[in-house]
């Protein structure tokens, strides 16, 4: 739950440039000058850490001008965002974050029971799993975080036998990935779509969907959804961390693995196959911040600001945003994230 540790803000939705760098942003005529809504708070919250209040959140819309007209995608959407110092490694985030949503879901389990039965009898759909089940941590030989000692086998970790929520790495996912593509092979492209809902027009679109991805690309929508597969498969969750992103995959702010800058101290949160949150330790030095905008082509120019905030001594800090009309949808199991939001707006419809 939220306590005295975290302070709410509000940022702004008005802002100057594009918090996040690329294009999606809205454009609005500023008493005539361009302003732009805000893709995010991501900016002002790393800012308010380095003023010293050391754990900020806050639940406000988040506004992304992507003509995606999909069943997951909303023009405006309501984001909870968080962010926080770190003492000694990024993973202290991805403990807030388990915690978060094993209360939101222990909540929506245990005290919404009528209303989900509601939902259930419109909309039938299997109750979400969480934490891995305790036997299935000790048969598969899983590593458990704060049990220093133990050994273990299998690459998937949880924190403790409390929390149990499945933390996996990049390159771990990507190798299930391709188990998944390699039993997709062999199948018809009719299979593909009775077994899998995956429809390809000919054998040759086919051949692309099954092609092995590298150990540093990008997943697709449906290489997630097969990945969210594979862990139901092995792990019997339908919500899991997935830690290290490839730096060729996230934005400039994010901060690079020590050990392997090929990847990031990143991760995403999945829902049943599908991203609910994106998050980071994020880069406090300014120097290495201008290095890597560099790198990307970035210019920070415009947000000089933002990156002076950090030269006069910063906190090591990370965070993530969640999208909560995609967190109910999943944890619903809706096939339509219209169906989450009292007014949805998409591409197209900005009415009532």
């Amino acid at each position: 739950g939220i306590n005295a540790e975290y302070m709410g803000i509000h940022s702004p939705k008005i802002i100057a440039t594009a918090s996040e760098g690329g294009s999606n942003v809205f454009k609005l005529g500023y008493f005539g000058k361009d302003a732009f809504l805000a893709q995010s708070p991501q900016l002002y919250k790393q800012i308010a850490l380095m003023a010293d209040l050391h754990r900020v959140y806050e639940i406000a819309p988040v506004f992304r001008a992507e003509n995606s007209n999909t069943h997951r995608h909303l023009t405006e959407f309501v984001g909870l965002d968080l962010e926080m110092t770190i003492k000694e490694h990024y993973y202290e985030v991805l403990d807030v974050a388990e915690e978060l949503f094993n209360h939101i879901f222990f909540h929506l389990s245990n005290d919404c029971r009528a209303l989900l039965q509601m939902v259930k009898e419109q909309y039938p759909f299997d109750d979400l799993v969480w934490q891995v089940p305790e036997e299935r941590v000790r048969s598969l030989g899983m590593q458990v975080i704060e049990d220093a000692g133990t050994s273990w086998r299998d690459p998937g970790k949880v924190r403790n036998m409390n929390i149990r929520s499945l933390r996996l790495q990049y390159p771990v996912g990507v190798e299930m990935v391709n188990q998944m593509l390699d039993r997709l092979r062999p199948l018809s492209i009719e299979a593909l779509a009775s077994d899998y809902g995956i429809k390809v027009k000919n054998e040759q679109e086919k051949e692309s969907l099954v092609t092995h991805m590298a150990f540093t690309d990008d997943l697709s929508t449906i290489n997630e959804k097969l990945l969210g597969r594979m862990v139901k498969e092995k792990y019997g969750v339908d919500f899991f961390i997935l830690d290290k992103y490839p730096s060729t995959v996230r934005p400039f702010y994010t901060m690079p693995c020590p050990v392997d800058p090929a990847y990031t101290n990143s991760y995403d949160m999945f829902i049943r196959g599908e991203e609910i949150s994106s998050g980071a330790q994020r880069i406090h030095n300014a120097d290495l911040l201008l290095e890597r905008a560099r790198g990307l082509n970035v210019d920070l120019t415009p947000i000089k600001d933002y990156v002076d905030s950090f030269r006069l001594g910063a906190f090591p800090h990370g965070g993530f945003g969640v999208g909560l009309e995609r967190v109910v949808m999943l944890f619903l199991g809706l096939h339509n994230i219209r169906k989450a939001s009292l007014f949805p707006r998409d591409p197209s419809r900005t009415t009532p």
